[in-house]
């Protein structure tokens, strides 16, 4: 069956997102195989060339695979968590780099998606998830740690906290806040804030996490949060001096 494009938006772009739709209903399964190049050509009425830069925009998003041989051609992909959190990382790291959103929004997006993973944290928290948020903190102790180490700790800090909760869809959703935002966060407040008070907090929510104390385990995020804004003022303040 004939499917008709519309002739003002880009044809590869159209096709991407037909196979796409029909990917998401269901219609196409999981490793399922692609019409032919040619098929596709003849169902859509344009070049081969034009499906063939349609399918590469869905294996630059994971959605299909190619295979070479007699038993080769495009087949559906799977799609992993992991695979989608990068996706979801990127695009939220290029959203924050390139539009004027202020320290406070973040940090607050950040705080407030984190903030919904402690009670599912505190009660399915297990000793690898306690012990990598162990390691975290006896990293960030160490002496000549670097600041972009000690940047790089905070974040594998928080995404074993997330991943404590033992919710892959959750997880997924946190990434862009523990993997975009944090680190925005910290390039900015690293020249004011004082590591002791950071790692005390830590300490503070993984001892909670290990009792399963959600009361407490909130308490010292709202603590991180509220320290968190604090030296983002004191940044803003610093640099108002400099420039008045």
């Amino acid at each position: 069956m004939k499917t008709e494009l519309d002739s003002t938006r880009e044809y590869s772009q159209q096709i991407a997102q037909a196979i796409r739709d029909e990917i998401v209903a269901g219609a196409l399964p999981v490793n399922g195989r692609l019409p032919s190049e040619g098929e596709l050509a003849a169902r859509f009425n344009v070049s081969r060339p034009t499906v063939r830069e349609a399918l590469k925009r869905l294996a630059a998003q994971n959605l299909i695979r190619t295979q070479r041989g007699a038993t080769g051609g495009a087949f559906v992909n799977q799609l992993s968590f992991a695979q989608a959190q990068e996706h979801l990382v990127t695009t939220a790291t290029l959203l924050l780099s390139m539009n004027a959103i202020d320290f406070e929004t973040v940090c607050e997006a950040r705080f407030a998606l984190e903030r919904a993973c402690l009670p599912l944290a505190c009660m399915r928290r297990g000793p690898d998830h306690l012990a990598s948020l162990r390691a975290e903190i006896l990293r960030q102790n160490a002496d000549g740690l670097s600041d972009e180490g000690f940047c790089a700790s905070d974040v594998a800090f928080h995404r074993a906290l997330v991943d404590a909760a033992g919710n892959p869809v959750l997880s997924w959703h946190m990434a862009g806040a523990v993997e975009a935002m944090q680190p925005l966060m910290n390039m900015i407040t690293f020249t004011a804030r004082s590591r002791a008070r950071i790692v005390g907090l830590h300490s503070r929510l993984a001892d909670a996490l290990e009792q399963g104390a959600v009361v407490e385990a909130s308490c010292a995020l709202e603590a991180l949060a509220a320290y968190t804004l604090e030296l983002g003022g004191e940044i803003r303040a610093r640099r108002a001096g400099v420039l008045g």
